[in-house]
């Protein structure tokens, strides 16, 4: 977690206490049921769409070990296939979707990529 808080520039205080495992949030998820969470991991499945609205929207599965979350977003995606990101946003361990129900999903507030280095490392 320091590695990832010093590459990307989020202080370590901050990145220390919040960010999360997905293996975490999958084995825990009614802990974090409905709570503002932060996990990184590696963008695949990527699908675009507009919502009944007319906006453009994005889902993708966020995958870190042999785990994975759903993580779905309005706006454009602003990540590719196989990045590695920081997503902050809302985990639902549960939504239903008319008849189905959608298990272990992160409602996107915050997507940052991890290849970016923080420039006051770079020397």
């Amino acid at each position: 977690m320091l590695a990832i808080a010093l590459l990307t520039g989020i202080p370590v205080a901050e990145s220390a206490d919040s960010m999360l495992e997905i293996i975490d949030l999958l084995s825990h998820p009614e802990q974090y049921d409905r709570q503002s969470v932060a996990v990184v991991g590696r963008v695949a499945n990527l699908q675009v769409a507009t919502n009944r609205q007319g906006q453009p929207a994005y889902g993708f599965l966020l995958k870190a070990g042999s785990g994975s979350v759903k993580v779905v977003g309005l706006g454009k995606a602003e990540v590719h296939e196989g990045d590695q990101v920081i997503v902050e946003g809302v985990f639902n361990r549960l939504r239903q979707v008319g008849r189905s129900i959608i298990y272990s999903e992160i409602k996107a507030s915050l997507i940052r990529p991890l290849d970016r280095l923080n420039p006051d490392l770079v020397g």
